[in-house]
């Protein structure tokens, strides 16, 4: 606790009253520290008041059964042992004890934080689990079956030279400038040195043999797998046009990718975005951020329309036009001379850089090489399992039978990526959990956060209950007179709800 910054609410150690509580919580304070009284059901808990995400205010938060969601990114936390139980939360909450007597409510001892579990291992078996990628379901995947208590080999090949990082941060807080670099990783070296996981960064994978249960490496070294999970991501859609291939035209996926434009940035007077999508309206928003000139050139009417609805399309471009960015909309650059962008309009923007956000697609060929099922990616069962036993996929490349949309969908989000490394990692071990998780992703731009939940690949209707001008609203997205998904800005709350009674009405 800084000494500008005083605990909070009332001293716990001298007991509050149940009729103090506000909606079920209060936050008070044990010595120095911050503390959050949860009363759920006939329980009173007494947890850490800040996510170990973002430090979002779970005062704010939703309250299910003995768990708490973060009203920010639908980290979920268990109040009986602070665990975090749902990503994108990873390290626990500390918990205190608490006394109650009658309507006194009185809180002393503080507990242990639970640390990353791996200490509760039983004894190294020869079993070898092997898993290709290292973003957000790879590591998931890695840290749920030490969690589990998995003792057998772990090795994660990752073509990436950086470890696993928190890659939301590259085109937001990180590329703005607003968060140093050591916040990235999402577990440091020792982790995984003293977690028994194998992770060999710079490592290409050229093969996987189904039948001799073998991954073959770039080197043409050979791994033998008891069980495999292909966590592969996807990679940028480059652009095809003259001058793509120019040094000041960057991409962005990998840490190296936003320290390139960092540095790029440094030096620049002017950028163009290539892309409208949620990845180039980031970057914009953080390249403003740094004082740099940006214009947006894309091929639609709207930023967005096509998952947000016109009526946020036109909020977002005005969002980003009140903060100097200088939109481009209907056209599309046919060839870069230089620095200078030739639109098909005719017109020409002379930009010292370029980042292209126009997409990324999943990235394949292993699992089709290899001869696994795939419609517009890799198809899993609810279990997320390929068609060949033994073999899972999680993350960007694999479509699931999805109960809510009712139908086989893949997405593209960090949190859902994460949930699925970790259900991957249970069925690896054999638990036979399906995967059901409502898919939720995030987008920031400037001080406007939008939270979504569900997935409508199309709708037919929204409804918007509150302002989006005043940057206070909830829009439902339906298809045939279901709900499939819901948008918001500032209605965190009201976002937790939506995600949970999607949940509960799954078939």
């Amino acid at each position: 606790m800084t000494e500008d910054k005083k605990p909070s609410g009332p001293d716990l150690t001298k007991g509050v009253a149940l009729t103090e509580f506000k909606d079920g919580k209060l936050l008070g304070h044990v010595g120095e520290e911050d503390v959050l009284l949860v009363l759920a059901g006939s329980e009173i808990f007494a947890i850490e008041p800040l996510c170990s995400h973002y430090h979002g205010p779970l005062a704010e938060g939703l309250v299910v059964g003995d768990t708490i969601r973060c009203p920010w990114h639908h980290a979920c936390f268990a109040m009986r042992t602070g665990e975090a139980t749902r990503p994108p939360a990873l390290n626990a909450l500390a918990i205190w004890d608490v006394t109650r007597d009658r309507d006194r409510i009185t809180v002393a001892r503080k507990r242990e934080a639970p640390k990353p579990s791996m200490a509760h291992r039983s004894a190294p078996t020869g079993e070898k689990f092997v898993i290709v990628g290292g973003g957000a379901a790879g590591f998931a995947a890695a840290e749920t079956l030490r969690h589990e208590g998995f003792s057998g080999a772990i090795t994660m090949l990752s073509d990436d030279g950086a470890m696993p990082v928190d890659r939301p941060n590259l085109s937001k807080d990180y590329l703005a400038g607003n968060a140093p670099e050591d916040w990235l990783p999402l577990r440091g070296e020792d982790y995984y040195r003293d977690a028994g996981i194998d992770l060999r960064l710079n490592t290409n994978v050229a093969a996987v043999d189904p039948k001799t249960r073998s991954v073959t490496l770039g080197n043409g070294d050979k791994l033998p797998f008891d069980r495999l999970l292909l966590a592969t991501g996807a990679e940028p859609v480059k652009l095809q046009i003259p001058g793509a291939d120019q040094r000041h035209v960057h991409t962005l996926r990998s840490v190296a990718d936003s320290r390139a434009i960092i540095k790029a940035a440094a030096g620049a007077r002017r950028a163009l975005v290539i892309g409208a999508s949620f990845i180039g309206l980031e970057v914009a928003a953080s390249l403003r951020a740094r004082k740099i000139e940006v214009h947006v050139v894309a091929p639609e009417e709207r930023p967005m329309q096509k998952v947000l609805g016109p009526d946020m399309g036109d909020f977002i471009r005005a969002l980003h036009e009140e903060n100097g960015v200088n939109f481009h909309l209907g056209g599309t650059v046919e060839k870069l001379e230089g620095t200078r962008a030739m639109l098909k309009s005719g017109a020409v923007i002379d930009a010292d850089l370029v980042v292209v956000g126009i997409g990324v697609r999943p990235r394949l060929a292993l699992a089709e090489h290899a001869g696994l099922a795939a419609d517009r990616g890799v198809s899993v069962s609810e279990f997320l399992e390929t068609s060949v036993a033994g073999i899972f996929a999680a993350g960007d490349i694999a479509r699931w039978p999805d109960p809510h949309a009712r139908q086989t969908i893949r997405v593209e989000h960090w949190v859902v990526a994460e949930r699925q490394g970790q259900t991957a990692a249970r069925n690896m071990l054999g638990k036979r959990e399906r995967f059901d998780a409502v898919p939720f992703f995030w987008s920031q731009h400037y001080d406007v956060p939008i939270n979504y939940v569900g997935h409508a690949e199309s709708f037919d209707d929204i409804t918007v209950d509150g302002s989006i001008k005043d940057r206070d609203c909830l829009l439902k997205y339906r298809k045939d007179g279901r709900v499939l998904a819901v948008a918001s800005i500032y209605r965190d709350l009201d976002n937790l709800k939506a995600e949970l009674e999607m949940e509960r009405s799954r078939p």
